[in-house]
Formats: structure tokens, sequence, C-alpha cells
């Protein structure tokens, strides 16, 4: 019988929704100095990472080229847009000839998806979210699949709704983008009104839809989970009644030593390569098809981008985590930083592995990943709200036809369960329509076996720390603002602090004593606690992690944090320790 495929249920990076108010600041005049770590990459692999399709498309391609921002008549694509929402400009390059922001690219849509005419599109891509940048005095230092603690993809797609539904309403705006598109006569400005209608619904439908909530979350920060799932659940195939608020914000993980991991996202739920990878387009806009009456007339099709979802997978493979950079933040204190190896050994590597790491058994492919830490959200004591905000079940209706025979018929099925399903037939028949052999298709699932292991739950992941220092906020929903404060008593925390702004290469992290960020975190919102993962005098467990360190156990700590990984450039060996002699995989 067919397995769900719980790699399915998502996370690279999806995004979006309701207010975007919040003390928010206007970008910098200048442009600081970019500077680039070894990370294994060349800038030929950055330029495609920065600019491949994933699939995604929010709207037609020259409307994004053309349209006008609500309040002004600046273009919503022009340089100062993208930095009010924290996206990064970019000059053209061959990989992206219409000079657009990492992460935004052009997408292709070959076939008519319901609801997507064929024809080319702006859509998001994994480096939208998965691409770094730490601000420090004149210096923009790269992290390359690091956490874009900038772009405040919430704020975007609102603003992106309120241009659209400007255009709408406002009839000088709306000649000026007939005009720069060649549509003045009354036909064309006809078609192009008609086709704006139909863009600004499936815009609104994000916006005030699928990705709702009670307050923003801030940049760099999505509950992506709740987003998927309601899209999958609720707004594509119109089942209203499965919407569920996104009260569950979450920083988007880095990548380096994804694909060698035992598990992958904070809950540690996926296992599968092109199941993750997959199933996180699903929530950024991929074009799929989710109300028609049967496969025979469209439901399930899509705009997968599957080899393009493989590839990233492999040059993912070798990246290397980033080296603290001591020309720019400073020297390590070498001596210090080896006791706070033993600390770190001592307290912390029975969940964060520690380089070489230790990995499993071959499996039967002869591939081994790196463990990484499944922790019991009761015993570490961090925010529940992942947990908590899935509905215990979702009406599956119509959908329940076409799900697998153990599956069919079931009027309602737990949400996690349904959108891991409907991913499992969505991504099958774009694969199937490939017609790979069996070693392609063992290539694209990374190795594993399947069925992939069920899951445990309500567990978060202890992923290796090499490069932490570079991923700022810090705990999985990015309450707590730098390296030293996950090392105190949690109590003592930084209630408040900024986020999107400059680094502190002393405590590690965001600078706490400024307001250069864009947005003011408050952890006693909802989904944004900053509790747990504790060091102080008690009983392990209902949050405490450790003993109360003394000051200079801290600081060695910090400074361990920073020296690794202690050689630049170093990739982990995709397949186990066995591996690293081999060439890597084509």
């Amino acid at each position: 019988m067919k397995k769900a495929n719980y790699a399915s249920l998502l996370a690279v990076g999806s995004c979006l929704a309701v207010s975007a108010s919040a003390q928010q600041a206007a970008p910098p005049a200048t442009s600081p100095s970019v500077v680039y770590l070894n990370q294994a990459w060349s800038q030929e692999d950055r330029e495609w990472y920065y600019n491949f399709s994933q699939g995604s498309a929010i709207i037609t391609y020259d409307l994004y080229l053309n349209l006008e921002v609500a309040n002004s008549q600046d273009l919503f694509r022009s340089d100062a847009n993208n930095k009010a929402h924290g996206l990064t400009p970019q000059s053209a390059s061959a990989n992206n000839r219409d000079s657009l922001p990492i992460g935004v690219t052009k997408t292709a849509v070959s076939e008519t998806v319901k609801g997507w005419p064929a024809g080319d599109y702006a859509g998001l891509t994994c480096a939208a979210c998965h691409q770094g940048q730490l601000n420090y005095k004149d210096k923009a230092i790269r992290i390359d699949g690091g956490i874009a603690t900038a772009f405040d993809i919430q704020r975007m797609i609102q603003s992106l709704n309120d241009a659209v539904q400007a255009t709408l309403t406002d009839a000088a705006k709306f000649d000026r983008l007939a005009g720069r598109l060649g549509a003045t006569a009354p036909d064309g400005k006809d078609k192009l009104r008609k086709r704006v209608e139909s863009e600004a619904e499936r815009v609104n439908q994000y916006a005030t839809r699928t990705s709702r909530t009670s307050h923003p979350w801030g940049p760099g920060r999505m509950d992506a989970l709740s987003l998927i799932i309601n899209r999958t659940t609720a707004t594509l195939p119109g089942i209203p009644e499965n919407w569920a608020m996104a009260i569950a914000p979450v920083k988007p993980p880095f990548l380096w030593n994804a694909p060698q991991g035992l598990w992958t996202q904070w809950g540690a739920f996926a296992q599968n390569p092109i199941g993750r990878n997959f199933g996180e387009t699903l929530g950024v806009y991929l074009p799929v098809d989710l109300s028609s009456k049967s496969p025979a007339e469209g439901l399930f099709q899509s705009n997968a981008a599957i080899l393009d979802l493989g590839r990233v997978e492999k040059q993912l493979e070798r990246l290397a985590p980033p080296s603290w950079p001591e020309e720019v933040f400073g020297r390590i204190d070498r001596d210090k930083a080896k006791v706070g190896k033993g600390l770190f050994v001592e307290l912390c590597a029975s969940c964060h592995n520690a380089w070489p790491y230790r990995w499993t058994e071959p499996n039967k492919h002869g591939k081994q990943f790196v463990l990484v830490g499944l922790t019991p959200q009761t015993y570490v004591g961090t925010d529940r709200a992942q947990i908590e905000a899935p509905k215990p079940l979702a009406f599956t209706g119509e959908l329940s036809k076409f799900l697998p025979p153990e599956f069919r018929g079931q009027p309602f099925l737990p949400p996690m369960l349904l959108n891991a399903l409907i991913g499992d037939e969505v991504r099958g028949l774009a694969i199937a329509k490939l017609k790979l052999t069996e070693a392609q298709l063992l290539d694209l699932r990374g190795y594993r076996e399947l069925p992939t292991p069920r899951p445990a739950e309500h567990v978060y992941k202890a992923a290796p720390r090499d490069g932490v220092w570079a991923t700022p906020p810090f705990l999985h929903n990015g309450s707590v603002p730098n390296l030293y404060e996950m090392l105190i008593p949690a109590a003592e925390r930084t209630k408040k602090f900024y986020l999107g702004g400059d680094f502190d290469p002393v405590k590690v992290g965001l600078d706490t004593t400024a307001t250069s960020g864009t947005f003011l975190v408050d952890t006693s919102l909802l989904g944004n606690s900053n509790a747990g993962h504790s060091f102080q005098n008690g009983p392990r467990g209902n949050g405490i992690i450790g003993p109360l360190l003394a000051e200079q156990e801290r600081w060695a700590l910090v400074e361990y944090l920073k020296s690794i990984p202690e050689e630049p450039g170093r990739v982990t060996p995709f397949g186990g320790p066995a591996q690293a002699s081999l060439p890597p995989r084509p």
C-alpha cells in the first residue's frame, strides 16, 4: 500500500500574511561592501542559487516588472522597494537579466494549471529566505544558505496585494500600467483589466486567507508549516473550514549539512529531500490544481520543478558552514575556545553532534547520515506554538476520493497527514512525467530508504553547531538575540529586541543595544516565547537543560562556537566519512 511521505510536510521557507505594521525603518542610504566567506561555492554556484526557479509563480512577469507600489509611482520591483522589504538588490547577469533581487526569479509555466495560464511569472526561490547577510560597520558579510534576517515576506506580500488593489481602483495608476505594457487601445485596456483582476484574486487569497495572523512576525520569520497546510488543505481545494491561524513563526533553518543530516526541519519530520523541497514549494506559490473534479480533469497537476529541486539539493551537499571572519569581527581567542570545546563536549554534544560527527550505520544503499538530536519539547521547554498550531482534524472533501486506499473515503484526517498525502499525489504525478530511471529516482531521494520512518512527535531538532554563529537570532522561533543569552537562565533574557539590525560580534548575534533593526519583536506574544534551553540550577527537564554557568564558562562556550568549523571551506561528505575521498556526485 502507498504510504504517506511525511517529508512533504515542509519547510525551506514559505511565507506571508496580514498586517505589516510595526517599527519600520528606512533602508540605509549607502550600500556596504560585500564580504564573501569560503563556503566551498563558486560565484557561479551562488548566482545560480540566487536566481533559479523552483516553480513558484506569484504574479505574471510583465505585471511584476511594471506594477507601481500602492502609494506612489515608484515601481514595485525598484531597488528601494526591495530594500524596504529586506530583499538584496542584484545587478543583471546571465541568470538574472532583469536585475531581480536575490530570491525573486522568473518562472515559466509551460502548461496551464488551473488558475495559472501558461506564461512567465515572478516567483520566489530558496534564497529569498535561505540567504543570510550580517551587517557590521561598513561591511555586509554574505552567508550562503543562511538566514535572511532582513526579509519580511509577510510585509512584502501584503504590499504586493495593496499595489494590485490600488492599480484596480486608481484610474491614473492603471493607465500608467497600461501605457508601460502598450495596452492603450480600449480593447487592450479591457483585456488588461480582466487579467489584473484575475491576478488580484490570487495575490489577495494568499495575503488575506492563507496567511492571516494575529500579529506580524517581522523579518526573518514565518509560520511556514501552517502556511503550507493552509494552502494545500484549505485555500486551494476550497475548504475554508480547514484554515488555521498561522501562530507559530520560525526562522528558516540554515542549509549547510541539511542533505547529510538524518532528519531536517525544526520538528525533525523530513528525511526524503525531494519531499522536503517540494513541500516547501507548495507553500510559496507553486501553481497546483487541488480543485478539479478528478485527475483526468487536472487534479494534482502542477508546475513542479523537480529536476531543479534535485539540482539545488546536490549543490547544498557541497556547501560548507561559514567560518568566523577574523579580519572583520576580530581574532578568536584559541585558548578560551579550547576551554569552551571541553564544556561543549560535556554539556551540549549529547544533543548537538560535533565534528567529525556521529553517523548512522550504512543503509541498504551504503549511505550514512549525520545523527541529529531529537529533543522532546517537554524537556527543552521552548515555545510550543508549532506543536499547537495545526487543528486536530481537517475535512478531506472531494479529495478523499483520490487518496491512497487506506485513507480513501475518510471524511477527516489530521491536517499534517492530509497535507503529506496531497503532496505525495502532486509530486508523484510530476515525477512520473519525467520517466526517470531507478538510479535517477534513488539519487533524487538522496539515497533514503522508502518508506521513510514515521517521525517522532513533539520534538525539536538539535543539529550540529558548525557555523551557528552566523545565524542569529536563536531558538527555532528566533526569540533569543545572541549566543550569550542562550547560555543564561531563560528568565534573564532580553524580552524585546530589534530584528533585522546590526551584528554584535561580542555576544554573537543581534545588537540589543541599538535600534538599527526594522522591527521590534516582543517575546511575550503568542509564538514568540524565549523560554526553555535554560542553563540554571534545578532538575533537568521542563526547560532546564544544563547547570548555572559561571561567567567565564559562558564566554568560553561563545568563543568555541565562534571557532567552528575550525577549517574554512570544510564540506561534510555526503553519504558518510568513507565518501570523503570520492568526487562529488554529478
